[in-house]
């Protein structure tokens, strides 16, 4: 959990944010975050023991710095850093930071929450309906998802799972990394909120030679015709509206699968034509947003 954010900054550009780093403290007292505001003196380990000093635990803080060589050290000793970019600093050559900021009073709060909690390899909440909880999925879910999928009707109209696990535990890695972190949406996890069990997958996808975001979902057969699939669609649809300011989602569902199909015309999805992609035949369906 962020519970710092430290602002290590050189000469320069700490007179111009002291003089108004209450405007930034505003924004994170509401979080119960703390942020302090150091200067750089020098290079050495100064810097590492002003931040021991903000800090009981490293990986509860976000250093954000403007100093290239700061930033070489810190990333050295596993911080979460961020860089920030000014007039003062063009001249500098970054180390390889993940993310860089350009105006830090324009920035808000959950934006720096999404920045720590993806350089701390932890999942974004994505959303919450009456019922359940929808975040990013983890490798620790891996296992709860063999045991969903174990069912043969979840796998009648979609792909399974890896047989390896590890190749799964592989590919969840390399999900998170670049589907998580390039597109900032994907295929998620659903949770009851009540009982905090797994009991699903549901999100939005880019599928290669089509050119709307794709709308994805499977409830755990235990708790299937309870609803919960409208739900989770529901709120995922109202997500990607307002968060995400997709105009239009698609859907594609196997002829066959007349559940998911009553599904898509209760969610407002309108046929649009039969598609075959990877020698698969389906119902091409597509919902307009801006009708929401």
């Amino acid at each position: 959990m962020l519970k710092c954010i430290l602002l290590l900054l050189s000469e320069y550009y700490y007179k111009i944010i002291s003089e108004r780093i209450k405007e930034i403290r505003e924004k994170t007292e509401p979080h119960c975050v703390q942020v302090s505001l150091q200067k750089i003196t020098d290079f050495t380990n100064e810097i590492l023991k002003d931040y021991e000093e903000v800090s009981k635990s490293r990986t509860d803080t976000l250093v954000i710095t403007d100093d290239a060589k700061s930033a070489e050290m810190l990333l050295e000793e596993k911080q979460y850093v961020v860089i920030l970019y000014h007039e003062g600093n063009r001249q500098q050559c970054f180390p390889a930071v993940r993310y860089g900021i350009e105006d830090l009073f324009q920035l808000e709060y959950s934006s720096l929450e999404e920045v720590y909690l993806r350089l701390a390899g932890l999942p974004w909440e994505i959303l919450k309906t009456k019922r359940l909880l929808v975040r990013e999925s983890t490798l620790e879910d891996v296992d709860e998802f063999y045991r969903i999928y174990r069912e043969p009707s979840i796998t009648r109209y979609m792909e399974g799972l890896y047989e390896d696990r590890d190749e799964e535990m592989e590919y969840m890695k390399s999900y998170i990394d670049q589907i998580y972190g390039f597109y900032g949406y994907g295929l998620w996890t659903v949770i009851l909120k009540e009982s905090g069990r797994i009991i699903g997958r549901a999100g939005l996808s880019v599928r290669e030679g089509c050119e709307n975001p794709e709308l994805g979902f499977l409830i755990d057969a235990l708790y299937q015709g309870q609803g919960y699939g409208y739900e989770v669609c529901s709120g995922i649809l109202k997500y990607a509206w307002e968060e995400l300011k997709f105009e239009k989602i698609q859907a594609l569902v196997d002829e066959r699968n007349m559940v998911s199909i009553r599904l898509m015309k209760k969610l407002g999805f309108a046929f649009e034509k039969d598609v075959t992609l990877n020698g698969q035949d389906y119902r091409l369906y597509i919902k307009k947003l801006l009708t929401e």
